[in-house]
Protein backbone atom coordinates (compact mmCIF):
# COMPACT_ATOMS: atom_id res chain seq x y z
CA UNK A 1 0.00 0.00 0.00
CA UNK A 2 1.24 3.48 -0.84
CA UNK A 3 -0.18 6.98 -0.28
CA UNK A 4 -1.52 8.64 -3.43
CA UNK A 5 -3.61 11.81 -3.74
CA UNK A 6 -4.80 11.46 -0.14
CA UNK A 7 -5.66 7.77 -0.45
CA UNK A 8 -3.96 4.53 0.49
CA UNK A 9 -3.58 2.62 -2.77
CA UNK A 10 -2.54 -0.97 -3.46
CA UNK A 11 0.55 -1.25 -5.65
CA UNK A 12 0.28 -5.03 -5.72
CA UNK A 13 -1.39 -7.97 -4.05
CA UNK A 14 0.42 -11.18 -2.94
CA UNK A 15 0.52 -12.63 -6.48
CA UNK A 16 2.70 -9.71 -7.61
CA UNK A 17 2.62 -7.25 -10.50
CA UNK A 18 3.70 -9.67 -13.24
CA UNK A 19 1.07 -12.26 -12.26
CA UNK A 20 -1.63 -9.58 -12.01
CA UNK A 21 -0.71 -8.17 -15.42
CA UNK A 22 -0.76 -11.62 -17.03
CA UNK A 23 -4.00 -12.62 -15.34
CA UNK A 24 -5.74 -9.49 -16.62
CA UNK A 25 -4.86 -10.52 -20.17
CA UNK A 26 -5.94 -14.14 -19.65
CA UNK A 27 -8.89 -13.76 -17.28
CA UNK A 28 -10.24 -10.75 -15.41
CA UNK A 29 -8.94 -8.47 -12.67
CA UNK A 30 -10.58 -5.99 -10.35
CA UNK A 31 -8.88 -2.65 -9.82
CA UNK A 32 -10.17 -0.38 -7.05
CA UNK A 33 -10.21 3.08 -8.63
CA UNK A 34 -12.48 4.74 -6.07
CA UNK A 35 -9.91 7.52 -5.69
CA UNK A 36 -11.03 8.92 -9.03
CA UNK A 37 -13.42 11.86 -8.91
CA UNK A 38 -17.04 11.17 -9.89
CA UNK A 39 -19.06 14.27 -10.75
CA UNK A 40 -22.56 14.91 -12.11
CA UNK A 41 -23.33 18.05 -14.12
CA UNK A 42 -27.03 18.88 -13.96
CA UNK A 43 -29.12 21.72 -15.30
CA UNK A 44 -30.16 23.25 -18.60
CA UNK A 45 -27.95 21.88 -21.41
CA UNK A 46 -24.82 20.96 -19.43
CA UNK A 47 -23.22 19.56 -22.61
CA UNK A 48 -23.06 22.93 -24.35
CA UNK A 49 -21.87 24.54 -21.13
CA UNK A 50 -19.05 22.01 -20.70
CA UNK A 51 -17.83 22.66 -24.24
CA UNK A 52 -16.57 26.03 -23.01
CA UNK A 53 -13.97 24.13 -20.95
CA UNK A 54 -13.05 21.11 -23.14
CA UNK A 55 -12.25 20.58 -26.86
CA UNK A 56 -14.36 17.41 -27.13
CA UNK A 57 -17.72 17.26 -28.92
CA UNK A 58 -19.98 16.92 -25.88
CA UNK A 59 -23.15 18.38 -27.43
CA UNK A 60 -23.03 15.60 -30.04
CA UNK A 61 -22.78 12.87 -27.41
CA UNK A 62 -25.85 10.63 -27.61
CA UNK A 63 -27.54 9.32 -24.44
CA UNK A 64 -25.76 6.23 -23.14
CA UNK A 65 -22.49 7.13 -24.84
CA UNK A 66 -19.21 8.29 -23.32
CA UNK A 67 -16.27 10.28 -24.64
CA UNK A 68 -12.67 11.02 -23.68
CA UNK A 69 -11.63 14.67 -23.55
CA UNK A 70 -9.41 17.14 -21.68
CA UNK A 71 -9.68 20.33 -19.65
CA UNK A 72 -7.38 22.78 -21.45
CA UNK A 73 -5.84 26.07 -20.36
CA UNK A 74 -5.49 29.26 -22.37
CA UNK A 75 -2.20 28.04 -23.87
CA UNK A 76 -3.77 24.75 -24.99
CA UNK A 77 -2.08 22.78 -22.20
CA UNK A 78 -3.91 19.93 -20.50
CA UNK A 79 -5.15 20.62 -16.96
CA UNK A 80 -6.55 17.08 -16.71
CA UNK A 81 -8.03 14.39 -18.91
CA UNK A 82 -11.47 12.97 -18.18
CA UNK A 83 -14.30 10.74 -19.32
CA UNK A 84 -17.74 12.28 -19.99
CA UNK A 85 -20.89 10.15 -20.19
CA UNK A 86 -24.32 11.35 -21.30
CA UNK A 87 -26.54 9.59 -18.78
CA UNK A 88 -29.67 11.22 -20.24
CA UNK A 89 -30.75 13.80 -17.70
CA UNK A 90 -27.22 14.73 -16.62
CA UNK A 91 -23.54 14.35 -17.56
CA UNK A 92 -21.38 11.97 -15.57
CA UNK A 93 -17.68 12.91 -15.36
CA UNK A 94 -14.76 10.83 -14.09
CA UNK A 95 -11.60 12.84 -13.38
CA UNK A 96 -8.16 11.99 -12.03
CA UNK A 97 -7.68 11.81 -8.28
CA UNK A 98 -4.69 14.14 -8.06
CA UNK A 99 -6.57 16.81 -10.05
CA UNK A 100 -9.98 16.24 -8.48
CA UNK A 101 -10.22 19.29 -6.22
CA UNK A 102 -8.77 21.61 -8.88
CA UNK A 103 -11.16 20.17 -11.48
CA UNK A 104 -14.18 20.74 -9.24
CA UNK A 105 -13.14 24.35 -8.64
CA UNK A 106 -12.51 24.79 -12.37
CA UNK A 107 -16.00 23.50 -13.20
CA UNK A 108 -17.70 25.65 -10.59
CA UNK A 109 -15.93 28.81 -11.73
CA UNK A 110 -16.15 28.09 -15.47
CA UNK A 111 -19.73 26.89 -15.87
CA UNK A 112 -22.77 29.21 -15.88
CA UNK A 113 -24.93 29.56 -12.73
CA UNK A 114 -27.63 27.26 -14.11
CA UNK A 115 -25.31 24.23 -14.11
CA UNK A 116 -24.97 22.35 -10.83
CA UNK A 117 -21.68 20.58 -10.09
CA UNK A 118 -22.64 17.61 -7.92
CA UNK A 119 -19.63 15.75 -6.46
CA UNK A 120 -20.59 12.10 -6.02
CA UNK A 121 -18.40 11.38 -3.01
CA UNK A 122 -20.78 8.69 -1.79
CA UNK A 123 -19.87 6.33 -4.64
CA UNK A 124 -17.01 3.87 -5.15
CA UNK A 125 -15.58 2.92 -8.54
CA UNK A 126 -14.14 -0.45 -9.51
CA UNK A 127 -12.73 -1.55 -12.85
CA UNK A 128 -13.34 -5.14 -14.00
CA UNK A 129 -10.83 -5.63 -16.80
CA UNK A 130 -9.72 -8.52 -18.98
CA UNK A 131 -10.73 -11.04 -21.58
CA UNK A 132 -13.21 -12.74 -19.20
CA UNK A 133 -14.77 -9.51 -17.90
CA UNK A 134 -17.92 -9.73 -20.03
CA UNK A 135 -18.63 -13.33 -19.06
CA UNK A 136 -18.15 -12.53 -15.38
CA UNK A 137 -20.23 -9.37 -15.29
CA UNK A 138 -23.09 -10.82 -17.34
CA UNK A 139 -23.73 -13.32 -14.51
CA UNK A 140 -24.71 -10.42 -12.26
CA UNK A 141 -25.80 -7.80 -14.81
CA UNK A 142 -27.40 -9.66 -17.76
CA UNK A 143 -27.03 -7.62 -20.95
CA UNK A 144 -23.73 -6.06 -19.99
CA UNK A 145 -21.98 -8.47 -22.37
CA UNK A 146 -23.71 -6.77 -25.33
CA UNK A 147 -22.60 -3.24 -24.47
CA UNK A 148 -20.17 -1.82 -27.06
CA UNK A 149 -16.99 0.00 -26.01
CA UNK A 150 -17.63 3.54 -24.67
CA UNK A 151 -21.28 3.01 -23.78
CA UNK A 152 -23.09 3.19 -20.43
CA UNK A 153 -26.10 1.48 -18.85
CA UNK A 154 -27.67 1.31 -15.39
CA UNK A 155 -28.03 -2.10 -13.75
CA UNK A 156 -29.06 -3.58 -10.44
CA UNK A 157 -26.37 -5.86 -9.02
CA UNK A 158 -27.25 -7.86 -5.91
CA UNK A 159 -29.93 -5.30 -5.09
CA UNK A 160 -27.67 -2.28 -5.52
CA UNK A 161 -28.14 0.35 -8.27
CA UNK A 162 -24.90 0.58 -10.24
CA UNK A 163 -23.79 2.57 -13.27
CA UNK A 164 -21.73 0.53 -15.73
CA UNK A 165 -19.55 1.81 -18.57
CA UNK A 166 -17.69 -0.43 -21.01
CA UNK A 167 -14.38 1.29 -20.64
CA UNK A 168 -11.11 1.06 -18.77
CA UNK A 169 -7.43 1.83 -18.73
CA UNK A 170 -5.77 -1.46 -19.60
CA UNK A 171 -6.27 -1.87 -23.35
CA UNK A 172 -8.31 -4.98 -22.56
CA UNK A 173 -12.06 -5.40 -22.76
CA UNK A 174 -13.75 -4.46 -19.52
CA UNK A 175 -15.98 -2.22 -17.47
CA UNK A 176 -15.94 0.50 -14.86
CA UNK A 177 -18.69 0.13 -12.27
CA UNK A 178 -19.86 3.03 -10.09
CA UNK A 179 -21.37 1.64 -6.87
CA UNK A 180 -22.93 3.26 -3.77
CA UNK A 181 -20.11 3.28 -1.22
CA UNK A 182 -22.14 1.27 1.31
CA UNK A 183 -22.40 -1.61 -1.18
CA UNK A 184 -18.90 -1.46 -2.66
CA UNK A 185 -17.22 -4.10 -0.51
CA UNK A 186 -20.10 -6.55 -0.88
CA UNK A 187 -20.25 -6.26 -4.68
CA UNK A 188 -16.47 -6.34 -5.08
CA UNK A 189 -16.24 -9.52 -2.99
CA UNK A 190 -19.11 -11.03 -5.00
CA UNK A 191 -17.14 -10.48 -8.23
CA UNK A 192 -13.90 -11.70 -6.65
CA UNK A 193 -15.66 -14.94 -5.72
CA UNK A 194 -15.66 -15.86 -9.43
CA UNK A 195 -12.75 -18.18 -10.17
CA UNK A 196 -11.85 -16.08 -13.23
CA UNK A 197 -11.30 -12.90 -11.16
CA UNK A 198 -8.31 -11.77 -9.10
CA UNK A 199 -7.45 -8.40 -7.52
CA UNK A 200 -4.85 -6.18 -9.19
CA UNK A 201 -3.07 -3.03 -8.09
CA UNK A 202 -1.46 0.11 -9.43
CA UNK A 203 1.64 -1.69 -10.70
CA UNK A 204 -0.24 -3.90 -13.14
CA UNK A 205 -2.52 -1.02 -14.08
CA UNK A 206 0.55 0.99 -15.09
CA UNK A 207 2.22 -1.78 -17.11
CA UNK A 208 -1.05 -2.59 -18.90
CA UNK A 209 -1.79 1.02 -19.83
CA UNK A 210 1.80 1.52 -21.01
CA UNK A 211 1.56 -1.47 -23.36
CA UNK A 212 -1.77 -0.02 -24.55
CA UNK A 213 -0.14 3.35 -25.31
CA UNK A 214 -2.45 5.21 -22.92
CA UNK A 215 -1.39 8.51 -21.32
CA UNK A 216 -0.99 8.95 -17.58
CA UNK A 217 -1.74 12.48 -16.39
CA UNK A 218 1.21 14.18 -14.73
CA UNK A 219 3.63 12.04 -16.71
CA UNK A 220 2.73 11.82 -20.42
CA UNK A 221 0.39 14.82 -20.41
CA UNK A 222 0.24 17.94 -18.26
CA UNK A 223 -0.21 21.70 -18.49
CA UNK A 224 2.82 21.99 -20.79
CA UNK A 225 1.50 19.53 -23.40
CA UNK A 226 -1.34 20.13 -25.85
CA UNK A 227 -3.69 17.43 -27.16
CA UNK A 228 -2.04 17.72 -30.57
CA UNK A 229 1.47 17.24 -29.21
CA UNK A 230 0.17 14.32 -27.14
CA UNK A 231 -1.22 12.57 -30.26
CA UNK A 232 -4.76 13.02 -28.90
CA UNK A 233 -6.12 15.04 -31.83
CA UNK A 234 -8.51 12.14 -32.50
CA UNK A 235 -10.42 13.16 -29.37
CA UNK A 236 -11.33 16.56 -30.86
CA UNK A 237 -14.35 16.27 -33.15
CA UNK A 238 -14.52 17.99 -36.54
CA UNK A 239 -17.01 20.62 -35.39
CA UNK A 240 -14.87 21.63 -32.41
CA UNK A 241 -11.75 21.79 -34.57
CA UNK A 242 -13.51 24.21 -36.89
CA UNK A 243 -15.50 26.26 -34.39
CA UNK A 244 -13.08 26.42 -31.46
CA UNK A 245 -14.69 28.04 -28.44
CA UNK A 246 -12.60 26.25 -25.80
CA UNK A 247 -9.51 27.40 -23.86
CA UNK A 248 -6.37 27.35 -25.98
CA UNK A 249 -8.36 26.86 -29.19
CA UNK A 250 -6.14 29.17 -31.27
CA UNK A 251 -2.99 27.23 -30.36
CA UNK A 252 -4.61 23.84 -30.86
CA UNK A 253 -6.22 24.82 -34.18
CA UNK A 254 -2.87 26.14 -35.41
CA UNK A 255 -1.09 22.94 -34.43
CA UNK A 256 -3.75 20.83 -36.16
CA UNK A 257 -3.30 22.88 -39.33
CA UNK A 258 0.48 23.30 -39.31
CA UNK A 259 1.71 20.48 -37.09
CA UNK A 260 3.20 20.67 -33.60
CA UNK A 261 6.92 21.09 -33.01
CA UNK A 262 7.04 17.89 -30.95
CA UNK A 263 4.99 14.72 -30.71
CA UNK A 264 4.30 11.91 -28.27
CA UNK A 265 5.64 8.67 -29.72
CA UNK A 266 6.22 5.06 -28.81
CA UNK A 267 9.82 3.99 -28.26
CA UNK A 268 11.35 0.52 -28.34
CA UNK A 269 14.75 0.29 -26.64
CA UNK A 270 17.09 -2.35 -28.06
CA UNK A 271 18.11 -5.09 -25.67
CA UNK A 272 16.52 -5.74 -22.28
CA UNK A 273 17.27 -2.56 -20.32
CA UNK A 274 14.18 -0.35 -19.88
CA UNK A 275 14.26 3.40 -20.45
CA UNK A 276 12.48 4.99 -17.48
CA UNK A 277 10.69 8.32 -17.15
CA UNK A 278 13.11 11.22 -17.57
CA UNK A 279 15.54 9.35 -19.84
CA UNK A 280 17.01 11.75 -22.40
CA UNK A 281 16.44 10.91 -26.07
CA UNK A 282 19.11 11.96 -28.58
CA UNK A 283 19.64 11.53 -32.29
CA UNK A 284 22.49 9.50 -33.74
CA UNK A 285 24.84 12.48 -33.37
CA UNK A 286 24.04 12.90 -29.68
CA UNK A 287 21.82 15.97 -30.05
CA UNK A 288 19.02 16.05 -27.50
CA UNK A 289 15.64 15.63 -29.21
CA UNK A 290 13.30 14.76 -26.34
CA UNK A 291 12.67 12.71 -23.22
CA UNK A 292 10.88 9.57 -22.07
CA UNK A 293 7.70 10.20 -20.05
CA UNK A 294 6.77 6.57 -19.26
CA UNK A 295 8.84 3.44 -19.60
CA UNK A 296 9.35 -0.02 -18.24
CA UNK A 297 9.27 -3.69 -19.09
CA UNK A 298 6.23 -4.82 -21.08
CA UNK A 299 5.36 -8.30 -19.77
CA UNK A 300 3.00 -9.13 -22.65
CA UNK A 301 5.23 -7.46 -25.24
CA UNK A 302 8.20 -9.38 -23.91
CA UNK A 303 10.67 -6.51 -23.70
CA UNK A 304 11.14 -2.89 -22.69
CA UNK A 305 8.66 -0.31 -24.00
CA UNK A 306 8.42 3.43 -23.52
CA UNK A 307 6.71 6.57 -24.69
CA UNK A 308 7.84 10.15 -24.71
CA UNK A 309 8.14 13.34 -26.71
CA UNK A 310 10.55 13.99 -29.55
CA UNK A 311 11.01 16.84 -32.01
CA UNK A 312 8.57 16.38 -34.87
CA UNK A 313 11.27 15.75 -37.48
CA UNK A 314 12.33 12.64 -35.54
CA UNK A 315 8.83 11.27 -34.87
CA UNK A 316 8.45 8.92 -37.85
CA UNK A 317 8.12 5.23 -37.06
CA UNK A 318 11.39 3.39 -37.41
CA UNK A 319 13.57 6.44 -36.75
CA UNK A 320 16.70 5.34 -34.85
CA UNK A 321 17.34 7.14 -31.56
CA UNK A 322 19.69 6.93 -28.59
CA UNK A 323 18.38 6.56 -25.02
CA UNK A 324 20.77 7.90 -22.41
CA UNK A 325 20.52 5.38 -19.55
CA UNK A 326 22.83 6.10 -16.57
CA UNK A 327 24.95 8.34 -18.76
CA UNK A 328 25.39 5.77 -21.50
CA UNK A 329 23.61 6.07 -24.88
CA UNK A 330 21.71 2.91 -25.80
CA UNK A 331 20.08 2.34 -29.21
CA UNK A 332 16.35 2.31 -29.76
CA UNK A 333 13.78 3.30 -32.35
CA UNK A 334 10.51 5.18 -32.68
CA UNK A 335 7.54 2.80 -32.83
CA UNK A 336 3.80 2.89 -33.22
CA UNK A 337 1.41 2.35 -30.32
CA UNK A 338 -0.18 0.34 -28.84
CA UNK A 339 2.63 -2.10 -28.23
CA UNK A 340 0.07 -4.85 -27.55
CA UNK A 341 -3.16 -4.77 -29.61
CA UNK A 342 -6.16 -3.30 -27.80
CA UNK A 343 -9.09 -5.67 -27.34
CA UNK A 344 -12.02 -3.32 -26.89
CA UNK A 345 -15.44 -4.78 -27.70
CA UNK A 346 -16.93 -2.73 -30.54
CA UNK A 347 -20.16 -4.74 -30.83
CA UNK A 348 -21.31 -7.29 -33.35
CA UNK A 349 -20.08 -6.50 -36.84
Amino acid sequence: MVPFAGYEMPVQYPAGILAEHTHTRAGASIFDVSHMGQIALRGDDPATALEALVPGDIAGLAPGRMRYTQFTNDAGGILDDLMVTNVGDYLFLVVNAACKEADIAHLKSGLPPGIAVDVLDDRALIALQGSSAAVVLSKHAPGAENMPFMTALPFSMAGSPVAVTRSGYTGEDGYEISIPSADATRITEMLLADEAVEPAGLGARDSLRLEAGLCLYGHDIDETTTPVEAALTWSIGKRRREEGGFPGAATIQRQIADGASRKRVGILPDGRAPAREGTEITDAQGNSIGAVTSGGFGPSYGGPVAMGYVDAEHAAKGTPVQLVVRGKPRPGRIAGMPFVPNRYYRGEE
